[in-house]
């Protein structure tokens, strides 16, 4: 068997050369070797250079003395592949004393080639060290191509073995030496499973070679490779054999596992995607009948998230999403299959034989993870969620029409103030059918006059006496009769219809006040404004117009906010503000508790008064606890605190008693148009 292993071209050292008593006394050490007709030399794999050599192999390597032959350094062009077949060689010696081998060489004395049949065996140096004992013969006449095949098995990374009948390496190459744990490792154990190498064997008994892809140990570690077997014939016994090359595929087979990865999972969360929940849903449908289990799908969607993309920017919606992904990981308990959607819906599958009490389980613990405040691009957000639920198969049978049904109930929680779970019932169809046509008809409803504002008095809780009243827009349908802006203002949201819509309020609501101040009624009148509408360019230019046109004081106009406004770049909020406060507006937090912000983060802008969500007051003791902290912060930020949705004796009670200076609320009035409005402040008049 041969092997061609290039040692470099001669050259003088650039280390230390040995001394003349250090020369005599390896001559002596291996003077039973000089008389030897054949070339000996004992090379120092460590120090990569000869440490003695007889007469014979001085000439082989064009040497005129020992010194000179000692002193050059064989490791300064030495081939990667040269250096670590050395290295081989050295653990093998050290493994096993009397391990030898004989291999072909080319060695370049002076640059030009030498071919030479070498056998060589492990000899210890003086200093304890492994070197390695060489005996050479001059080859002959050999063929060029023989010659370069030779250099190529060396060179190459492919890796070759030869293995006789039994699965014993007859031969490695150096790549296939690197790459096994230990020099005696046979087929069967390169291979590993029991199954697969005996399909290899039958492969290669039946066609005479064999391919496979497997996992395979090595001292680099775990690593991927092509394996082709050959049945084959060994050139020095004639016995049969089977030649294996291998070739590492790692890199490939990783990146096919990463690419396999992206394609089944969302690249910002990281959780399944779409296609990975379809497949998904399909297996754990089947698990289920299989099983008699129910089965629901869950859509989670983020309430008011559109609102931090507006005024956070992409970056921050991008780093909550990741933020709420974590947390919905955490609330599974068993086999729920979570998937991001797209946008900001997230999916659940939840397979279980209760299903309905598990699905308000999961509805809980999503809701606590959910609650927990937490710090986005400099800003306090609290983010609630709106989930539909659709069951299977009741609801629908296949992923796509389960999703629609599932997306039907989540608008329907949206619905009804958000922050809900719903499930999907028949009529929800219908409702959103009844939708879409609002919208068409919405585009119509300002030329055609049907909106129509609508007023709520703000009353001192102390005096129970009117200090401010807010304008409510209602739409007047031709055929559904009032509609309530929880129905069409998300409309008018998505169709862009709400600057036109606001500013026409704005416009009625400052009429009316100069309407009411000439009867002696100089009330503060507040209006909403939208986020669309605060992001607008337009916006001072087009509150101006409509003050001045009004000749309304704009001391007497409020603007209601909510706290998503609040969450835009800090200084460019702080400028429109500032801007709208030099107009002499004021400016209310509307609905304060229910969005992204904190108390303490109003300081910085020019906000006079905080209306406390309704769901503060009319809640449980807990979110009544909240309300609490937030009139205290409010009374040493000198804020105005207004309690809004204030609809019993006992809930004025509580209001009362937490110092809160005024409120709103069905207790006190409904909304009511202006005709209406006008009459009955005839009957109470403001104090």
């Amino acid at each position: 068997m041969t092997v061609s292993a290039p040692l470099p071209a001669a050259r003088l050292p650039q280390h230390r050369l040995p001394t003349d008593a250090e020369l005599a006394e390896r001559g002596l050490r291996c003077a039973a070797l000089e008389w030897l007709s054949r070339p000996v030399w004992l090379f120092d794999i460590d120090g990569r250079c000869v440490y003695w050599a007889n007469a014979a192999a001085l000439a082989v390597w064009q040497a005129t003395t020992l010194a000179e032959l000692c002193g050059r350094d064989m490791g300064h062009d030495m081939s990667e592949s040269v250096a670590q077949r050395l290295a081989q060689y050295q653990s093998d010696f050290v493994l096993r004393g009397d391990a030898s081998f004989t291999e072909q060489w080319t060695i370049y004395p002076g640059g030009v080639p030498v071919s030479l049949n070498v056998r060589f065996g492990g000899h210890r140096l003086p200093d304890g060290r492994m070197g390695m004992l060489c005996e050479a013969d001059a080859m002959g006449a050999a063929l060029p191509e023989s010659l370069r095949s030779v250099e190529a098995l060396l060179h190459t990374a492919v890796m070759i073995t030869l293995y006789d009948g039994n699965g014993q390496a007859l031969y490695r190459n150096p790549a296939a030496r690197a790459a096994v744990l230990s020099p005696g490792e046979r087929l069967q154990e390169r291979v590993g499973n029991a199954a697969v190498f005996a399909a290899l064997s039958r492969s290669l008994e039946q066609h005479g070679v064999g391919t496979l892809t497997l996992a395979v140990r090595t001292p680099q570690g775990d690593r991927w490779h092509e394996l082709s077997a050959r049945r084959c014939s060994d050139a020095v016994t004639g016995q049969d054999a089977v030649l294996v090359s291998e070739a590492d595929i790692s890199a490939i087979k990783h990146t096919e596992e990463r690419a396999n990865f992206q394609s089944l999972h969302d690249v910002l969360t990281g959780l399944p995607n779409r296609a990975h929940f379809t497949q998904r849903f399909a297996r754990a449908v089947e698990e289920a009948k299989a099983q008699s289990l129910e089965a629901a799908l869950m859509l989670i969607d983020l309430d008011h998230f559109k609102d931090v993309n507006d005024t956070l920017g992409h970056a921050a919606g991008d780093e909550l999403l990741v933020a709420m992904s974590q947390r919905l990981r955490h609330t599974r308990h068993g086999t729920e299959v979570l998937a991001r959607w797209g946008g900001d819906e997230f999916l659940v599958l939840l397979t279980s034989p209760r299903i309905r009490e598990d699905l308000d389980a999961l509805h809980e613990r999503i809701s606590v993870a959910m609650a927990a405040p937490l710090s986005i691009a400099g800003a306090q957000l609290r983010v609630t969620s709106s989930i539909g639920v659709a069951l299977y198969p009741q609801d629908g049978e296949s992923i796509e029409i389960l999703l629609r049904n599932a997306d039907l109930a989540m608008y329907a929680a949206k619905e009804r103030g958000r922050n809900a779970l719903a499930y999907f019932d028949r009529h929800m169809a219908e409702t959103v059918r009844s939708r879409t046509e609002l919208e068409k008809e919405l585009h119509l409803a300002l030329e055609r006059e049907e909106f129509e504002v609508y007023f709520q008095p703000r009353v001192d809780v102390a005096t129970n006496t009117i200090r401010a009243v807010e304008a409510l827009v209602r739409w007047n349908h031709p055929r559904l009769g009032v509609v309530s802006p929880a129905h069409f203002i998300p409309a008018c949201e998505t169709t862009g219809l709400i600057g036109a819509l606001g500013l026409w309020v704005l416009a009625q609501a400052a009429r009316e006040q100069v309407a009411w101040a000439a009867k002696g009624w100089d009330l503060v009148v507040s209006v909403n404004l939208s986020p669309r509408q605060f992001a607008s360019p337009s916006l001072l230019h087009d509150i101006t117009s409509v003050l001045r046109e009004a000749a309304v004081n704009p001391a007497r106009m409020e603007l209601e906010i909510t706290e998503s406004i609040l969450l835009g770049e800090d200084q460019h909020v702080l400028n429109v503000l500032r801007e709208l406060s030099a107009l002499g507006l004021t400016i209310a937090l509307d609905d304060f508790g229910t969005g992204y912000s904190n108390l303490a983060y109003l300081q910085r802008f020019p906000v006079h008064t905080l209306k406390i969500d309704k769901t503060f007051i009319q809640d449980n003791d807990a979110n009544r606890s909240l309300a609490e902290l937030i009139v205290s912060l409010s009374t040493l930020m000198k804020l105005t605190a207004v309690a809004e949705g204030v609809e019993t004796q006992e809930q004025l009670d509580w209001v009362a008693g937490r110092g809160i200076a005024q409120y709103q609320g069905y207790l006190y009035a409904r909304p009511m148009p202006v005709r209406e409005f006008t009459d009955w402040m005839r009957v109470h008049p403001p104090g």
